[in-house]
């Protein structure tokens, strides 16, 4: 005779989530990772009701009627809208689960943002167990993405981590199944598009809009001067005229848009480091730092700490998915990792 316990496991489908500001990732146990959508939901004024989620709503951003609004639910890492956050975790597990047997509420690994405190945790816990959810598993991400790229983080060896997100970038040294060092900054992916918005204000007179302010980030975006000269052409509204205007940008531009908070980045790293045991910085001088997250693929950005730190830096392979892939490895190694779970759920109250 099975145990309802493990009849329970065997008839969910367990899944890990990285709640990202810009994206949210979905890992499904067996399949990999099924999900990656942008962390966007349109609502309906008018109604209250939820008109699209994730990519849908992404393309409506900037170009939607008055009485529908595409909201971003989570701000800097963390839900500052509950109830769409809600609507929009309920969406992703479901999709995630098309073509699945659905049977009783899944196993649910949740990355959050380092240094949260307890209440923005309990939304995060609230909002995926109303989304379905059996058991809600609560990891921080750079402890996730770390087990994702496969770093020793159980074993007695230092490791240093940067997982650059949307909304938020976590700088942890870890060790032991432990945070030894860390810092949250809100300087992240966000950040970098509003300075290249601010730039192109203030020295072109051009209002660009922050999807435009993406698109110059991935093709030009540099913090160390490139091979030739790279440019893009924009096209906004003249703050004068209140006419379209046109304007061509090169990277050299964008690296002076982005360098107050890649100087702010490089200083909080070394922050850290200052603050960490002789020991395990001797092993992260040896083993170097790795960068996760969509910014680690801003061009030049690891041979620019690599110079500022004098330490070795990688990039992760694939580090958009570090975090996702960390929840899956921890779904399947649960109890081996459980110390290091923020938040362990293992008998919720039936649901009503």
């Amino acid at each position: 005779m099975f145990g309802f316990k493990k009849l329970k496991q065997m008839m969910s489908h367990d899944m890990g989530v990285d709640l990202g500001t810009a994206n949210t990732l979905v890992y499904l146990r067996g399949h990999g990772i099924v999900l990656n959508e942008p962390s966007v939901v349109a609502v309906n004024q008018k109604t209250g009701q939820v008109v699209a989620v994730g990519t849908e709503a992404k393309d409506m951003l900037g170009r939607t009627p008055s009485h529908i609004t595409a909201i971003r639910p989570l701000v800097d890492g963390v839900i500052s809208d509950f109830e769409v956050t809600e609507e929009m975790i309920s969406y992703l597990l479901n999709k995630a689960q098309e073509g699945q047997r659905k049977a009783l509420g899944p196993r649910v690994v949740v990355g959050v943002p380092s240094g949260i405190t307890n209440v923005e945790i309990r939304a995060v816990r609230d909002a995926t167990r109303n989304a379905g959810a059996g058991e809600v598993y609560i990891v921080e991400e750079p402890m996730a993405a770390a087990i994702g790229i496969r770093l020793p983080v159980m074993e007695p060896v230092g490791s240093m981590i940067i997982d650059i997100g949307g909304g938020t970038s976590d700088i942890a040294v870890l060790s032991l199944g432990g945070v030894v060092r860390a810092k949250n900054l809100r300087i992240a992916g966000d950040r970098f598009s509003a300075d290249i918005i601010s730039y192109i204000r203030n020295q072109f007179k051009v209002l660009i809009g922050e999807k435009t302010a993406e698109m110059v980030k991935h093709t030009i975006g540099s913090v160390i001067g490139m091979e030739g000269p790279l440019e893009a052409r924009v096209k906004g509204r003249d703050i004068i005229t209140g006419l379209p205007r046109e304007v061509i940008v090169t990277d050299t531009d964008i690296r002076e848009a982005l360098s107050p908070s890649i100087e702010a980045l490089v200083e909080s790293t070394r922050q850290v480091l200052e603050s960490t045991p002789p020991e395990i910085l001797a092993d992260i001088m040896q083993r170097g730092i790795y960068l996760t997250g969509g910014g680690a693929l801003i061009q030049g950005l690891g041979e620019l700490l690599q110079v500022e730190l004098n330490i070795p830096v990688h990039i992760a392979p694939d580090p958009l998915t570090a975090v996702a892939r960390g929840t899956g490895i921890i779904l399947e190694n649960i109890e081996e990792f459980k110390d290091i779970l923020i938040e362990n759920e293992d008998e919720l109250p039936p649901k009503k």
